[in-house]
Protein backbone atom coordinates (compact mmCIF):
# COMPACT_ATOMS: atom_id res chain seq x y z
CA UNK A 1 0.00 0.00 0.00
CA UNK A 2 2.88 2.67 0.75
CA UNK A 3 4.23 2.31 -2.39
CA UNK A 4 1.20 2.98 -4.57
CA UNK A 5 0.03 5.86 -1.88
CA UNK A 6 3.07 7.26 -2.49
CA UNK A 7 2.94 7.25 -6.36
CA UNK A 8 -0.87 8.14 -5.88
CA UNK A 9 0.59 11.69 -3.61
CA UNK A 10 2.81 11.94 -6.41
CA UNK A 11 0.89 12.19 -8.84
CA UNK A 12 2.77 9.75 -10.56
CA UNK A 13 0.07 6.79 -11.84
CA UNK A 14 -0.96 6.21 -14.86
CA UNK A 15 -5.52 6.03 -14.63
CA UNK A 16 -6.95 3.52 -16.83
CA UNK A 17 -10.90 4.18 -16.88
CA UNK A 18 -13.21 1.28 -18.00
CA UNK A 19 -16.27 2.50 -20.21
CA UNK A 20 -15.98 5.78 -21.90
CA UNK A 21 -19.70 7.05 -22.11
CA UNK A 22 -21.46 9.99 -19.89
CA UNK A 23 -19.21 8.64 -16.66
CA UNK A 24 -15.95 7.32 -17.83
CA UNK A 25 -15.61 10.47 -20.61
CA UNK A 26 -16.43 13.51 -17.78
CA UNK A 27 -14.02 11.12 -15.22
CA UNK A 28 -11.17 10.92 -17.75
CA UNK A 29 -11.19 14.65 -18.22
CA UNK A 30 -11.11 15.72 -15.04
CA UNK A 31 -8.21 13.42 -13.78
CA UNK A 32 -6.49 14.43 -17.22
CA UNK A 33 -7.13 18.13 -16.41
CA UNK A 34 -5.53 17.20 -12.54
CA UNK A 35 -2.27 16.35 -14.68
CA UNK A 36 -3.04 12.32 -14.45
CA UNK A 37 -2.45 10.55 -17.09
CA UNK A 38 -5.61 8.40 -18.31
CA UNK A 39 -5.71 5.81 -20.52
CA UNK A 40 -9.28 5.34 -21.50
CA UNK A 41 -10.61 1.80 -22.26
CA UNK A 42 -14.13 1.46 -24.66
CA UNK A 43 -14.92 -1.58 -26.83
CA UNK A 44 -16.49 0.97 -29.55
CA UNK A 45 -13.66 2.00 -31.54
CA UNK A 46 -15.80 5.44 -32.61
CA UNK A 47 -15.62 6.42 -29.05
CA UNK A 48 -11.80 5.42 -29.10
CA UNK A 49 -11.34 6.82 -32.46
CA UNK A 50 -12.62 10.06 -31.45
CA UNK A 51 -11.14 10.91 -28.09
CA UNK A 52 -7.82 10.07 -29.75
CA UNK A 53 -8.77 12.44 -32.76
CA UNK A 54 -9.37 15.03 -30.08
CA UNK A 55 -13.57 15.16 -30.56
CA UNK A 56 -16.04 14.59 -27.73
CA UNK A 57 -19.10 13.19 -28.54
CA UNK A 58 -20.74 13.74 -25.03
CA UNK A 59 -22.24 18.22 -25.14
CA UNK A 60 -20.93 18.29 -21.51
CA UNK A 61 -16.74 17.53 -22.59
CA UNK A 62 -16.46 20.05 -25.12
CA UNK A 63 -14.15 19.34 -28.11
CA UNK A 64 -11.52 21.55 -26.94
CA UNK A 65 -10.87 19.96 -23.87
CA UNK A 66 -10.06 16.52 -25.35
CA UNK A 67 -8.13 17.71 -27.66
CA UNK A 68 -5.84 19.62 -25.45
CA UNK A 69 -5.85 16.81 -23.26
CA UNK A 70 -4.59 14.48 -25.80
CA UNK A 71 -2.20 16.97 -27.30
CA UNK A 72 -0.48 17.39 -23.79
CA UNK A 73 -0.49 13.43 -23.44
CA UNK A 74 -2.28 13.16 -21.02
CA UNK A 75 -5.37 11.59 -22.34
CA UNK A 76 -5.46 8.59 -24.88
CA UNK A 77 -8.03 5.62 -25.63
CA UNK A 78 -7.97 1.96 -26.79
CA UNK A 79 -10.04 -0.85 -27.22
CA UNK A 80 -7.26 -3.05 -26.27
CA UNK A 81 -8.06 -4.26 -22.03
CA UNK A 82 -3.79 -5.20 -22.35
CA UNK A 83 -2.84 -1.47 -22.14
CA UNK A 84 -3.96 -1.63 -17.92
CA UNK A 85 -0.23 -3.58 -17.77
CA UNK A 86 0.63 0.09 -18.23
CA UNK A 87 -1.73 1.48 -15.24
CA UNK A 88 -1.63 1.81 -11.59
CA UNK A 89 -5.25 2.10 -11.23
CA UNK A 90 -8.37 1.34 -12.71
CA UNK A 91 -12.20 2.84 -12.74
CA UNK A 92 -14.99 0.60 -14.07
CA UNK A 93 -17.64 2.70 -15.64
CA UNK A 94 -19.51 0.56 -17.76
CA UNK A 95 -23.22 0.02 -18.44
CA UNK A 96 -25.47 -1.59 -15.48
CA UNK A 97 -29.27 -1.59 -17.53
CA UNK A 98 -32.12 -4.03 -16.64
CA UNK A 99 -32.78 -7.11 -18.89
CA UNK A 100 -36.24 -7.63 -20.52
CA UNK A 101 -37.28 -9.36 -17.11
CA UNK A 102 -36.33 -6.30 -15.31
CA UNK A 103 -33.39 -7.78 -13.57
CA UNK A 104 -30.30 -6.42 -13.59
CA UNK A 105 -28.14 -7.36 -16.39
CA UNK A 106 -24.53 -7.46 -14.95
CA UNK A 107 -22.91 -8.61 -18.25
CA UNK A 108 -20.94 -5.71 -18.49
CA UNK A 109 -19.63 -5.74 -15.24
CA UNK A 110 -18.67 -9.41 -15.86
CA UNK A 111 -16.64 -8.72 -18.92
CA UNK A 112 -15.11 -5.62 -17.68
CA UNK A 113 -14.11 -7.55 -14.15
CA UNK A 114 -12.19 -10.53 -15.90
CA UNK A 115 -10.27 -8.12 -18.68
CA UNK A 116 -9.15 -6.48 -15.12
CA UNK A 117 -8.38 -9.45 -13.64
CA UNK A 118 -6.70 -11.02 -16.54
CA UNK A 119 -4.17 -7.86 -16.69
CA UNK A 120 -4.05 -7.24 -12.94
CA UNK A 121 -0.60 -6.70 -11.18
CA UNK A 122 0.97 -5.65 -7.96
CA UNK A 123 0.08 -2.53 -6.57
CA UNK A 124 -3.00 -2.42 -8.53
CA UNK A 125 -6.40 -0.07 -6.99
CA UNK A 126 -9.79 -1.53 -8.96
CA UNK A 127 -12.58 1.00 -8.71
CA UNK A 128 -16.12 0.09 -9.64
CA UNK A 129 -18.39 3.04 -10.32
CA UNK A 130 -20.94 1.35 -12.20
CA UNK A 131 -24.14 1.79 -10.45
CA UNK A 132 -25.53 -1.58 -8.89
CA UNK A 133 -27.00 -3.49 -6.40
CA UNK A 134 -25.52 -4.08 -2.95
CA UNK A 135 -23.13 -6.67 -2.71
CA UNK A 136 -22.08 -6.83 -6.04
CA UNK A 137 -17.93 -5.83 -5.94
CA UNK A 138 -17.63 -8.33 -2.82
CA UNK A 139 -19.84 -10.84 -5.33
CA UNK A 140 -18.39 -10.38 -8.74
CA UNK A 141 -15.10 -8.74 -8.57
CA UNK A 142 -13.89 -9.66 -5.12
CA UNK A 143 -13.87 -13.30 -6.00
CA UNK A 144 -12.38 -12.90 -9.27
CA UNK A 145 -9.55 -11.48 -7.89
CA UNK A 146 -8.92 -14.00 -5.23
CA UNK A 147 -9.45 -16.98 -7.38
CA UNK A 148 -6.69 -15.85 -9.41
CA UNK A 149 -4.25 -15.52 -6.35
CA UNK A 150 -4.44 -11.86 -5.24
CA UNK A 151 -4.91 -10.70 -1.40
CA UNK A 152 -6.91 -7.94 -1.33
CA UNK A 153 -5.46 -5.19 1.04
CA UNK A 154 -1.93 -6.47 0.24
CA UNK A 155 -0.88 -7.11 -3.27
CA UNK A 156 -4.11 -5.28 -4.81
CA UNK A 157 -6.81 -3.02 -3.52
CA UNK A 158 -10.29 -2.59 -4.20
CA UNK A 159 -13.47 -0.21 -3.53
CA UNK A 160 -16.43 1.17 -5.10
CA UNK A 161 -17.50 4.78 -5.41
CA UNK A 162 -20.71 5.40 -6.65
CA UNK A 163 -20.84 7.83 -10.05
CA UNK A 164 -22.65 10.76 -9.39
CA UNK A 165 -22.48 12.81 -13.47
CA UNK A 166 -25.72 14.94 -13.94
CA UNK A 167 -25.93 15.34 -17.68
CA UNK A 168 -26.44 18.81 -18.65
CA UNK A 169 -25.73 20.27 -15.26
CA UNK A 170 -23.46 23.30 -15.99
CA UNK A 171 -23.12 23.65 -12.28
CA UNK A 172 -22.19 20.18 -10.32
CA UNK A 173 -19.83 18.13 -12.03
CA UNK A 174 -16.77 15.77 -11.12
CA UNK A 175 -14.74 18.38 -9.63
CA UNK A 176 -17.19 19.75 -7.11
CA UNK A 177 -19.40 16.94 -7.06
CA UNK A 178 -18.22 14.74 -3.53
CA UNK A 179 -17.09 11.49 -4.12
CA UNK A 180 -18.08 8.74 -1.90
CA UNK A 181 -15.64 6.52 -1.04
CA UNK A 182 -15.96 2.42 0.39
CA UNK A 183 -13.36 -0.11 0.58
CA UNK A 184 -12.86 -3.92 1.02
CA UNK A 185 -10.51 -3.00 3.75
CA UNK A 186 -9.18 -0.12 5.44
CA UNK A 187 -6.27 -0.23 3.30
CA UNK A 188 -8.35 -0.23 -0.05
CA UNK A 189 -10.12 2.69 1.09
CA UNK A 190 -7.51 5.10 2.14
CA UNK A 191 -6.00 4.24 -1.32
CA UNK A 192 -8.73 4.90 -3.13
CA UNK A 193 -9.26 8.02 -1.20
CA UNK A 194 -6.03 9.06 -2.15
CA UNK A 195 -7.09 8.55 -5.63
CA UNK A 196 -9.90 10.58 -6.14
CA UNK A 197 -8.93 13.58 -3.58
CA UNK A 198 -6.73 14.41 -7.24
CA UNK A 199 -9.76 14.67 -8.95
CA UNK A 200 -12.31 15.88 -6.94
CA UNK A 201 -12.43 18.62 -3.94
CA UNK A 202 -14.28 16.18 -1.37
CA UNK A 203 -13.72 12.83 -0.81
CA UNK A 204 -16.25 11.25 1.82
CA UNK A 205 -15.15 7.96 3.03
CA UNK A 206 -17.67 4.65 4.26
CA UNK A 207 -16.85 1.99 6.27
CA UNK A 208 -17.93 -0.72 3.85
CA UNK A 209 -18.42 -1.46 0.30
CA UNK A 210 -22.25 -2.05 0.31
CA UNK A 211 -22.60 1.03 2.28
CA UNK A 212 -21.17 2.80 -0.97
CA UNK A 213 -23.26 0.78 -3.32
CA UNK A 214 -26.35 1.76 -1.37
CA UNK A 215 -25.38 5.38 -1.15
CA UNK A 216 -26.35 5.40 -4.69
CA UNK A 217 -29.42 3.46 -4.75
CA UNK A 218 -30.78 5.82 -1.47
CA UNK A 219 -30.19 8.87 -3.71
CA UNK A 220 -31.95 7.65 -6.45
CA UNK A 221 -34.66 6.12 -5.06
CA UNK A 222 -35.38 9.13 -3.08
CA UNK A 223 -36.15 11.14 -6.40
CA UNK A 224 -38.25 7.89 -8.17
CA UNK A 225 -40.24 7.90 -4.78
CA UNK A 226 -40.46 11.57 -4.95
CA UNK A 227 -41.44 12.08 -8.89
CA UNK A 228 -44.02 8.99 -8.58
CA UNK A 229 -45.29 11.08 -5.39
CA UNK A 230 -45.68 13.61 -7.54
CA UNK A 231 -47.23 12.69 -10.59
CA UNK A 232 -49.78 10.45 -8.56
CA UNK A 233 -50.54 14.23 -7.01
CA UNK A 234 -50.94 15.07 -10.46
CA UNK A 235 -53.43 12.11 -11.16
CA UNK A 236 -55.32 12.92 -8.49
CA UNK A 237 -55.55 17.22 -8.81
CA UNK A 238 -57.04 16.19 -12.29
CA UNK A 239 -59.69 14.02 -10.52
CA UNK A 240 -60.72 17.11 -8.10
CA UNK A 241 -59.98 19.50 -10.77
CA UNK A 242 -57.35 21.44 -9.36
CA UNK A 243 -54.28 22.47 -10.59
CA UNK A 244 -51.30 20.49 -9.15
CA UNK A 245 -48.87 23.17 -10.65
CA UNK A 246 -50.43 25.77 -8.36
CA UNK A 247 -50.31 23.36 -5.82
CA UNK A 248 -46.58 22.40 -6.20
CA UNK A 249 -45.86 26.20 -6.52
CA UNK A 250 -48.22 27.33 -3.12
CA UNK A 251 -46.45 24.76 -1.46
CA UNK A 252 -42.76 25.19 -2.55
CA UNK A 253 -43.01 28.98 -0.45
CA UNK A 254 -42.91 26.56 2.56
CA UNK A 255 -39.17 27.47 3.74
CA UNK A 256 -38.49 23.98 5.47
CA UNK A 257 -39.92 20.13 5.25
CA UNK A 258 -40.81 20.45 1.99
CA UNK A 259 -38.63 19.68 -1.75
CA UNK A 260 -39.88 20.78 -4.77
CA UNK A 261 -40.17 18.35 -7.46
CA UNK A 262 -42.48 18.25 -10.98
CA UNK A 263 -44.65 15.85 -12.51
CA UNK A 264 -44.13 15.03 -16.11
CA UNK A 265 -44.37 12.16 -18.75
CA UNK A 266 -42.52 9.52 -16.80
CA UNK A 267 -38.71 9.35 -16.21
CA UNK A 268 -35.61 9.06 -17.88
CA UNK A 269 -31.90 8.31 -17.99
CA UNK A 270 -30.03 5.70 -16.93
CA UNK A 271 -29.99 6.15 -13.36
CA UNK A 272 -34.05 7.34 -11.65
CA UNK A 273 -36.03 4.19 -13.56
CA UNK A 274 -33.42 1.29 -13.33
CA UNK A 275 -31.31 2.01 -9.87
CA UNK A 276 -34.25 2.03 -7.27
CA UNK A 277 -35.05 -1.78 -8.72
CA UNK A 278 -31.53 -2.97 -8.70
CA UNK A 279 -32.59 -2.60 -4.79
CA UNK A 280 -36.07 -3.94 -5.03
CA UNK A 281 -34.52 -7.03 -7.00
CA UNK A 282 -31.81 -7.43 -4.31
CA UNK A 283 -34.12 -7.51 -1.03
CA UNK A 284 -36.82 -9.88 -3.41
CA UNK A 285 -34.10 -12.55 -2.79
CA UNK A 286 -34.02 -11.90 1.15
CA UNK A 287 -37.55 -12.36 1.16
CA UNK A 288 -38.37 -8.93 1.49
CA UNK A 289 -40.78 -5.71 -0.89
CA UNK A 290 -39.76 -3.10 -1.33
CA UNK A 291 -43.26 -1.51 -1.35
CA UNK A 292 -42.29 2.51 -1.76
CA UNK A 293 -40.19 1.50 -4.80
CA UNK A 294 -42.49 -0.93 -6.82
CA UNK A 295 -45.23 1.71 -6.46
CA UNK A 296 -43.21 4.50 -7.48
CA UNK A 297 -42.00 2.15 -10.35
CA UNK A 298 -45.86 1.34 -11.39
CA UNK A 299 -46.95 5.26 -11.31
CA UNK A 300 -43.85 6.25 -13.51
CA UNK A 301 -43.97 3.54 -15.54
CA UNK A 302 -48.12 4.35 -16.69
CA UNK A 303 -47.34 8.10 -17.03
CA UNK A 304 -46.49 7.73 -20.91
CA UNK A 305 -50.19 6.08 -20.88
CA UNK A 306 -51.73 8.75 -19.24
CA UNK A 307 -50.20 11.29 -21.09
CA UNK A 308 -51.78 9.87 -24.95
CA UNK A 309 -54.89 9.61 -22.74
CA UNK A 310 -55.12 12.95 -22.33
CA UNK A 311 -53.89 13.33 -25.98
CA UNK A 312 -57.12 11.42 -27.06
CA UNK A 313 -59.87 13.09 -25.08
CA UNK A 314 -58.41 16.41 -25.74
CA UNK A 315 -58.59 15.37 -29.40
CA UNK A 316 -62.30 14.01 -28.77
CA UNK A 317 -63.39 17.37 -27.37
CA UNK A 318 -62.48 18.81 -30.57
CA UNK A 319 -64.83 16.33 -32.58
CA UNK A 320 -61.47 14.20 -33.44
CA UNK A 321 -59.87 10.58 -33.37
CA UNK A 322 -56.40 10.02 -32.20
CA UNK A 323 -56.75 7.06 -35.04
CA UNK A 324 -55.48 9.19 -38.07
CA UNK A 325 -54.42 12.62 -36.09
CA UNK A 326 -51.92 14.10 -36.85
CA UNK A 327 -49.04 14.68 -33.62
CA UNK A 328 -46.27 16.51 -33.46
CA UNK A 329 -43.78 15.83 -30.20
CA UNK A 330 -42.00 18.21 -28.98
CA UNK A 331 -38.76 17.30 -27.43
CA UNK A 332 -37.58 13.21 -27.27
CA UNK A 333 -34.95 13.70 -24.71
CA UNK A 334 -35.26 12.29 -20.77
CA UNK A 335 -34.45 15.95 -19.98
CA UNK A 336 -34.32 19.50 -21.07
CA UNK A 337 -31.10 20.54 -22.76
CA UNK A 338 -29.18 16.91 -23.48
CA UNK A 339 -29.34 14.86 -26.24
CA UNK A 340 -29.76 11.62 -23.98
CA UNK A 341 -32.60 9.50 -25.23
CA UNK A 342 -31.93 6.83 -22.03
CA UNK A 343 -35.31 5.42 -21.13
CA UNK A 344 -36.80 8.58 -22.19
CA UNK A 345 -40.72 8.67 -21.40
CA UNK A 346 -41.11 10.80 -24.38
CA UNK A 347 -40.51 7.71 -26.52
CA UNK A 348 -42.81 5.48 -24.87
CA UNK A 349 -45.39 8.09 -25.61
CA UNK A 350 -44.55 7.94 -29.21
CA UNK A 351 -44.84 3.99 -29.35
CA UNK A 352 -48.22 4.14 -27.93
CA UNK A 353 -49.73 7.40 -30.20
CA UNK A 354 -48.13 5.25 -32.73
CA UNK A 355 -50.03 2.16 -31.75
CA UNK A 356 -53.68 4.03 -31.46
CA UNK A 357 -52.74 4.93 -35.50
CA UNK A 358 -51.75 8.34 -34.99
CA UNK A 359 -49.23 9.99 -37.61
CA UNK A 360 -46.38 10.88 -35.43
CA UNK A 361 -43.61 13.58 -35.74
CA UNK A 362 -40.80 15.02 -33.82
CA UNK A 363 -38.77 18.19 -33.20
CA UNK A 364 -35.59 18.01 -31.40
CA UNK A 365 -32.60 20.05 -31.43
CA UNK A 366 -30.81 18.49 -29.64
CA UNK A 367 -32.10 14.73 -31.05
CA UNK A 368 -31.28 14.72 -34.95
CA UNK A 369 -32.77 11.18 -35.58
CA UNK A 370 -34.14 8.15 -33.35
CA UNK A 371 -33.55 4.75 -33.96
CA UNK A 372 -34.78 2.90 -31.17
CA UNK A 373 -38.14 0.96 -29.49
CA UNK A 374 -38.11 0.11 -32.77
CA UNK A 375 -38.81 3.66 -34.04
CA UNK A 376 -36.68 5.31 -37.06
CA UNK A 377 -37.44 9.13 -37.20
CA UNK A 378 -35.90 12.14 -38.31
CA UNK A 379 -36.61 15.26 -35.97
CA UNK A 380 -38.28 17.74 -38.63
CA UNK A 381 -37.83 21.42 -38.39
CA UNK A 382 -40.76 24.09 -35.67
CA UNK A 383 -42.10 26.01 -37.47
CA UNK A 384 -45.25 27.82 -37.87
CA UNK A 385 -46.65 25.46 -40.78
CA UNK A 386 -45.76 22.43 -38.88
CA UNK A 387 -47.39 23.56 -35.81
CA UNK A 388 -50.59 24.54 -38.00
CA UNK A 389 -50.27 20.98 -39.84
CA UNK A 390 -50.62 19.11 -36.14
CA UNK A 391 -53.60 18.18 -34.69
CA UNK A 392 -52.12 17.78 -31.32
CA UNK A 393 -48.83 18.96 -30.24
CA UNK A 394 -47.41 17.15 -27.45
CA UNK A 395 -44.69 18.24 -25.30
CA UNK A 396 -42.68 16.38 -23.52
CA UNK A 397 -39.58 17.87 -23.18
CA UNK A 398 -38.85 21.75 -22.37
CA UNK A 399 -35.78 22.27 -24.20
CA UNK A 400 -34.94 25.79 -23.27
CA UNK A 401 -33.76 26.42 -27.36
CA UNK A 402 -37.51 25.80 -28.21
CA UNK A 403 -40.20 29.24 -28.85
CA UNK A 404 -42.70 28.86 -27.22
CA UNK A 405 -44.38 32.19 -28.28
CA UNK A 406 -43.96 30.37 -31.71
CA UNK A 407 -45.91 27.18 -30.49
CA UNK A 408 -48.52 29.10 -28.54
CA UNK A 409 -49.63 31.49 -31.55
CA UNK A 410 -49.59 28.62 -34.34
CA UNK A 411 -50.68 25.44 -32.58
CA UNK A 412 -54.35 24.51 -32.94
CA UNK A 413 -54.31 21.98 -29.29
CA UNK A 414 -51.18 21.35 -27.21
CA UNK A 415 -50.94 18.49 -24.43
CA UNK A 416 -48.13 20.03 -22.03
CA UNK A 417 -46.70 17.50 -19.70
CA UNK A 418 -44.38 20.27 -18.67
CA UNK A 419 -45.84 23.35 -18.06
CA UNK A 420 -43.91 24.88 -20.43
CA UNK A 421 -46.61 27.39 -21.62
CA UNK A 422 -47.84 28.22 -18.40
CA UNK A 423 -48.55 32.06 -18.39
CA UNK A 424 -47.54 32.54 -22.17
CA UNK A 425 -50.25 34.15 -24.30
CA UNK A 426 -51.56 32.68 -27.74
CA UNK A 427 -54.03 31.00 -29.81
CA UNK A 428 -53.62 27.46 -28.86
CA UNK A 429 -56.23 25.58 -26.74
CA UNK A 430 -53.85 24.20 -23.93
CA UNK A 431 -54.07 21.21 -21.90
CA UNK A 432 -51.87 20.50 -19.21
CA UNK A 433 -50.85 17.34 -16.92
Amino acid sequence: MTALLEKIRAKQITLGIAGLGYVGLPLAVEFARAGIRVIGLDPDARKVAAINGGHSYIPDVPDEAIAELVRQGCLRASTDYAALAECDAVSICVPTPLNKTRDPDMSYVIDAANQVVAHCHTDFLIVLESTTYPGTTEEILQPKLQAAGWQIGQDVFLAFSPERIDPGNNVYGVRNTPKVVGGATEACAAVATALYGLAVDHVVPVSSLRTAELVKLLENTFRAVNIGLVNEMALMCAKLNVDVWEVIDAASTKPYGFMKFTPGPGIGGHCIPIDPLYLSWKLKSLNYTARFIELADSINSRMPEYVVGLVTEALNEDGRALNGANVLVLGVAYKKDIDDLRESPALDVIVELLAHRAHVTYHDPWVPRVASHGLDLQSQPLTAASLQAADCVVITTDHSSFDWDLVGAHARLVVDTRNALRGRPGAARVVRL
